[in-house]
């Protein structure tokens, strides 16, 4: 019988990518606390850094196939958590201002109604016109995008040249521009979600 706790970080990440829940278990076990404490010192906040730490794992599982450690797990993993960090922490700014901006046009008494419908319509027609790329373009895109992954990570987890994937991501941004015009294309490159 395999004893996990015995295995280097190498060996659980090998079993891991080829879908072994208890390498995953162990990881987590052996990371968790230390991750912790590191998002806890820079955020001061309970929650919000075992909300980190629980995304940073569930991001750990569902990319398992795809990670290529330069250093250590552990470097890797406190990236990860650092990243995560990093984005909320741009995130809430975001947030605040558009909470800013929304109560400004309030207090102007605009009706909001009208704006979040139009603003889910563009959403809508941002996600269509990404959807309509081609399949490889597409799923570069959105790992670039969606996953906030470099072009050396993508060129990596898909066995591509770097120049390709930047490449690829420059050709998006172009036909995506071209189609939606420069208004929601702004939308697009701001909002990173895509």
């Amino acid at each position: 019988m395999l004893v996990y706790r015995t295995l280097q970080d190498y060996e659980l990440l090998d079993l891991m990518k080829s879908d072994d829940e208890a390498a995953f278990k162990e990881i987590y076990k052996r990371y968790f606390e230390l991750l912790y404490i590191h998002a806890y010192k820079r955020l001061q906040n309970k929650e919000e850094s075992q909300d980190v730490i629980q995304e940073v794992f569930t991001a750990l599982w569902k990319k398992r196939e795809y990670i290529m450690l330069v250093s250590s797990l552990r470097a890797y993993l406190y990236t990860a958590v650092r990243n995560k960090i990093f984005n909320n922490i741009s995130h809430k700014h975001v947030e605040s201002s558009y909470i800013q901006s929304v109560q400004h046009y309030i207090d102007q008494g605009i009706c909001q109604t009208d704006y979040l419908v139009r603003e889910h319509q563009l959403l809508a027609l941002i996600e269509k016109e990404i959807a309509a790329l081609p399949t490889k373009m597409q799923e570069i895109f959105c790992l670039s995008r969606n996953e906030h992954l470099t072009h050396k990570e993508i060129a990596v987890a898909l066995n591509l040249s770097e120049q390709t994937v930047k490449k690829q991501v420059h050709n998006a941004l172009r036909i995506l521009k071209s189609k939606l015009g420069v208004l929601p294309f702004l939308l697009l490159l701001s909002t990173g979600n895509f």
